[in-house]
Formats: C-alpha cells, structure tokens, sequence
C-alpha cells in the first residue's frame, strides 16, 4: 500500500539554509530518514543547488521565462513536487521520491505514465479489497473489482429513467445533481438531450433482443391489442403485446410497439398499423391468435387482417384466430345487471358522495370510525360507470361502515341519505353475488400463468349461478339476471374451441369437465356439445403432427422411391406406399390424444403448475406438447396491453405532455423489455439484479383499475 501524499512543501527541510558563503554544505549523516521524499531528495543531493518552489509559486507569473510563465494546470501535478536544481525545473514524485523533467514545454505525458504505471495500480487494488457486491442481500458479500466508468453509470440512469418513470427533466435537478455528485464526483449528470439519446440506444438494444428471442422461439404468438387516447395531448395509441411460453416453459409477455395512431380510428387504419406491426416483427405467420375488446371496429378489423394474412399459417385456417376478452364481455354482462338495480343502491352511493365531498367531512368520517373501533383501514370510493367492480367495491366497503353512518346521521343534519335497513340489505345480497364475478374477473386478468384452461369451467360456473339467480324470491334480483343470461348467451352460448380444447388440454379436466358442465347446462344435447370439442381436438392434432415424423416420412419414401423405380412398379404402388406413411403417422397422434384421455385426471391440488406439468411429459406426449404449448399462452383477456396504458398515463401527465410519440414508444417498450430481464436476473449492465425488486407488471389492480407495483 503506498503512504498518502505529502504535506505542502513549505514544511520540507531545506539543506540549502544551512549552507556557508562557501557553497552548500556537506550532507550529514543521520540514523534516520524522512518520511517525506521530497526531504530525503533534499538531504541526499545537498550538493546540488535546489530551490523548493511551494504550491502558490507554482500558479504564481514570478520568472521572466516562458516555460515558468505557464500555470500547471494539469491534475497531475497534484502527485508531484516540482523544484528546481542546478536551473532546470524537476517533479518529485510524492510517493516514490522519483526524480523526473519538471520543464513545462516537455508536457504531462511522462508525469501521467509515471503515476499510472507506478501508483495507480496500488490505489486500484485498494478499491479492489473495499468494494463488494451489494446488490443482492439473498447472498453473503463476494469482493468484486471496481473501476469507475462514467458510460456505465450514465446507461444506468437512463434505465432507471425508463423502469421507475422518472422525468428526463431529472438530470435538472439541483437535487439530482448533489447527490450523485455525492455518490461519485467524477460522475458528470449529462444533459436531457443526451438522456434521450441513451434511452434510444437502449430501445434498439433491447428491441434486437427481444426480436431474436421472438422470432427464435418455437411456439407460437398470442397476440392483444388495444387502444387508448391520452387525455392530456388527445392522441390516439395502439399497445401491441406478444404472448409466448418459452423454451423454459415460462409463459412470457412483451410490449412490441406503442404506437401513435392519427385520426380517425378506422377499422382500415387500425389494420394498417397491426398488420405493420406483426410484419416488421417477422411473425405474421407464427400467430396463433389476437385478443381484442368486444367493439364492432374491432370485429371489422379482424376480418381485415384476416384476409391480408396467409391462412394457411394460421390454425385451422384462421378459425380459431379471433378471441374476445373476456374480463370485457364479463363486464358488459354484470353492467346490464347492475343498471336493474341503479335505483337500489342510489342511497349508499349519494352517502359515500356526501362524505368524500370535502376534507373536513372525510376527517369526520374517519374520527367517527375510531370511535366505534371498527376493524377496517379502507377508505370509501364512489365507483366509475364503465367498471362495474368499481360498484362492487363501493358497496363493499359501505357495507363495513353501515354503523358510522348511522352514527354521523344523528350528528350531522345536512346528512339526508342515510339509506334503510332493506336497501341496506338489497345492498348486502348484491355484494354477495357480485364477489363471484369479481373473483372470476380477477383470474381472467391473469397475465402470470395460463388462463385458457380455467376460462370454460368458470364461465359454465357463471351460466350456472345465473340460473340460480332467476329463481330468487327477490323480483329485482330475477330481473337482474334475466338482463344477464341475455347478454351472456349473445356472446358465450356457443363454446370458443380455444377455450374447450384448452381445458382438454389440463390434466386436472380433461374431457372429464366437458361432461360434467354441458350435462347441467345442456341436458338433451350434452353428447352433442362434448363431441365437437372432441373433433376439434383431433382436428388440431392432424394439423400438428410432429415434424420429425413428417420428415422421417419424407425420407422413407424417398429410399423406397428408388427401389420402386428399380423394380418398375405402377404409379399406384407409389400412391399407396405414400398413403401408408401418412396414416401411420395420423395413427400414431391420434394413439396419443386417445392414451392420454384415458389415464385418469389429476385431483385438484394447490399450487398445481399446468405448465410445468407438460414441461415434463413432452416423451410421452409430444404433438400433444406442441398443441398445449401454444393454446396454453393465448390470454383470455386483454389486460396486458390495457396495463401499458396505466403507465403511458403516468408518462404523460399534465407536465409531462410534451413527450414525443417515439420517446413516449421507446420508453414504453423499453421498460417491458428491462423488467423482464429483471425478473429472469438478467443484469442490464452486469452488475445483478436488485434484491427484493419486483416486476411492476406482476398483476392488474382491479380496485385502481392500474398495474401493481408492490
């Protein structure tokens, strides 16, 4: 380890003063020796005239020369001494007391090679030995090398930019600036305009990734889309997202592009850029399906892309290309009822106005509430007409706080809507009807873990509490349902085959569910409704025959058809010889779906990973493993580009309304892109993935109607 520097070379002892009129003296001798090396230089070369100059002469004009006249202004200078001896300037190194050219025309370049090659190495090892790797607290510390560079740390910020949504404007920040200059000095906080330029490297970076990994993945892609128009610059946006289960049996999700779509939103325009879109991605013919919001445009627009797509990459020739969300065909369904029962619950909703109205009045409420120590921390919300859970939310909360506004109505004579013990209890029974629907919401917005299985059973649930409702001794209630079954059987009285197939598909169902739910839905023609899916099923599976049996066809036939001609035999006999492979191969996938619908269904379990399940029976059931592979990623919901649309919101704020449409795509993808290299432990520039650090698309906040953070 070297000694620090030394102290200013005013303290050195001078040999020079001790000398007669005679000359310099001659060195004596001494037991001990200096720690400074500018004093044992000194003492060891006192024959020698030496001037010590101190640090104020040296940005001092003092000397007529034009080598003296020039100011040291190199950082170098720092680790040296200069002097001057016998008339020639010299650096005295600090450290190791080196004796080198101090002339100023002779520049810095030795001085610099000098400290780097003799002392910078010492001080690197020191960093070495000090610096640890912090950034994952699951882990003991490992000591790692450290060495600053200023590109690494100015890539870091702009993919903290792009995570965490802070503003470009933050390398502004008089704040912002202290404390990195507090982390490290010799970071420079560089300008907005070179942050978006980072940011844009960044976008292209993760964009060539994330095409290689799509493009190189074997299944195929479920595709969502949606659109939404910001408020504040009224701009229309299309979010595109890719679904796929990855080598790894992962199901994954990746934002494609956010793009800015000029008036008027027609089902022509909408085509254009989605079919744009899927081209510029190379996957246009690797889609298995699009999950759109239930809208005519939307309806027009899938028939459009339809066409200009090539059918026969599609599933069964597009028939199974096109699937409505849904969480949105639900919400409809639950609207219609709930506009039964408007004049029901008014009373509630006008209390929970009349509370939120104001501070004061939400101080009271909230001062009332401790005094009856009622165990509930929620704070009351009036709902939102375009999401019925909102209502269901509101009434469930009232609900818990039934005693504070009886409580407030005889201490507050302004309060007038205090609703009855009967429409407090119409209120209950909706609440308990209604948190069936919110669970199955809830599970449909799913973006973590398949949602094709699960939909046919949850849905047949649906049909099947709606009839119970038709039989309420409640007439409101009856009616309520009766708007309900309408709407569902306009959308769900015929069985999507992704949906039916996909639930085939889970060894926990199998055809087993199919039986169960078409007898009590469908009692006269259940046989009917399970043999279709059934068709379907064996119809996937001529279409995905395994590849390596195909190729193995190929080739027998190609060796037989040399022998053939060897022997002269007839066309037929080719034809033949040919039609023999092909069945066998059909035999053998339809072998496959037959053993495994035998083989009993798996007992519902807890925790059950359906993906890790076929994961692991890929030998046994290959073709089977390639068709749920692909069903298994489609998403029943358009949730995950509705999310993005939560964070653009949050881009693009009332101060923020001046992000251009490309800023506003790349910062987008980019996060979708970064966080999910995040949540595989994929560092963004090497040094780990943070500890404790959770994805923020990790679930669709039904309550705020925005992604989780937490």
């Amino acid at each position: 380890m070297s000694e620090s520097p030394v102290g200013s070379s005013a303290h050195s002892t001078n040999p020079i003063d001790a000398s007669g009129p005679s000359g310099p003296s001659q060195p004596t001798s001494s037991p001990f020796q200096s720690d400074s090396p500018l004093e044992n230089y000194t003492s060891e070369n006192a024959g020698e005239e030496v001037e010590i100059l101190s640090d104020k002469d040296k940005d001092k004009d003092k000397v007529s020369d034009d080598d003296d006249n020039k100011k040291l202004r190199s950082p170098y200078w720092a680790h040296y001494d200069r002097v001057k001896i016998a008339g020639f300037f010299k650096a005295i190194c600090k450290y190791c007391g080196a004796k080198i050219n101090g002339e100023t025309k002779n520049g810095t370049s030795h001085l610099s090679q000098h400290y780097i090659r003799k002392h910078q190495k010492k001080d690197t090892m020191r960093q070495q030995v000090l610096t640890n790797n912090f950034m994952n607290k699951d882990h003991p510390p490992l000591l790692t090398s450290y060495s600053f560079d200023h590109s690494t740390a100015r890539k870091e910020l702009a993919n903290a930019i792009i995570m965490h949504e802070y503003p470009l404007s933050i390398v502004d920040h008089v704040g912002f600036k202290r404390y990195s200059n507090a982390l490290q000095p010799l970071f420079k906080v560089p300008c907005r305009n070179t942050m978006k330029s980072e940011i844009f490297k960044i976008y292209e970076h993760h964009k060539g990734k994330t095409l290689s990994l799509v493009v190189s993945n074997a299944s195929r892609l479920a595709i969502t889309t949606d659109m939404w128009t910001s408020s504040n610059q009224k701009k229309g946006f299309m979010a595109v997202t890719a679904h796929f289960i990855d080598d790894s049996w992962t199901l994954q999700s990746r934002i494609l592009r956010f793009i800015y779509v000029p008036c008027p939103h027609t089902k022509e325009v909408l085509c254009e850029q989605l079919l744009n879109c899927l081209m510029d991605w190379n996957i246009d013919r690797k889609i298995s399906s699009i999950t759109v919001d239930n809208c005519s445009t939307n309806d027009a627009m899938i028939d459009l892309l339809w066409d200009k797509l090539d059918n026969t990459s599609l599933m069964l020739g597009g028939d199974l290309f096109h699937m409505r969300c849904c969480a949105h065909i639900l919400n409809l369904i639950v609207k219609d009822g709930l506009d039964v029962i408007k004049v029901g619950i008014e009373k509630i909703r006008d209390s929970v106005a009349y509370w939120t109205a104001s501070p004061k009045r939400e101080e009271k409420f909230e001062e009332t509430v401790r005094q009856l120590n009622v165990g509930s921390t929620k704070k009351l919300g009036l709902d939102c007409a375009t999401r019925w859970n909102s209502t269901f939310l509101m009434l469930q909360t009232a609900l818990l706080y039934k005693d504070v506004f009886i409580r407030l109505s005889k201490r507050d004579a302004q309060y007038q809507s205090l609703p009855s013990e009967r429409e407090w209890g119409f209120a209950k029974d909706v609440c308990q009807k209604l948190k069936f629907f919110f669970k199955v919401t809830e599970l449909f917005s799913g973006t973590k873990y398949p949602t094709t299985n699960q939909c046919f059973p949850n849905i047949c649930e649906i049909r099947l509490e709606l009839r119970d409702w038709l039989r309420s001794e409640n007439q409101v209630i009856r009616e309520m349902a009766k708007r309900m079954v309408e709407k569902f059987d306009k959308y769900w009285s015929v069985v999507h085959g992704v949906v039916g197939v996909s639930a085939v598909l889970d060894p926990r169902y199998k055809i087993n569910v199919l039986e169960f739910y078409f007898k009590l839905l469908f009692l006269a023609t259940y046989k009917e409704e399970v043999e279709k899916i059934r068709a379907l099923c064996y119809k996937l599976l001529k279409e995905y025959q395994s590849p390596n049996s195909m190729t193995e066809g190929i080739g027998d036939s190609s060796s037989q058809l040399s022998s053939i001609e060897e022997e002269s035999l007839s066309k037929y006999d080719v034809y033949m010889l040919r039609e023999s492979k092909r069945i066998r191969t059909i035999d053998t996938a339809k072998l496959e779906l037959d053993h495994y619908l035998s083989e009993a269904a798996l007992p519902k379990s807890a925790g059950f990973d359906v993906l890790n399940w076929w994961k692991s029976h890929q030998p046994k059931y290959p073709i089977l493993q390639a068709m749920a592979r692909d069903l298994l990623a489609i998403p029943v919901s358009t949730v995950a580009s509705e999310s993005a649309f939560s964070t653009s919101g949050r881009l693009v704020s009332p101060h923020r309304s001046r992000l251009h449409p490309d800023t506003m795509e790349a910062l987008m993808c980019a996060q979708s892109w970064l966080w999910a290299n995040e949540m595989k432990g994929e560092s963004t520039s090497g040094t780990g993935t943070v500890a404790g650090c959770k994805n923020r698309d990790s679930g669709w906040n039904l309550e705020s109607g925005i992604c989780d953070e937490n």
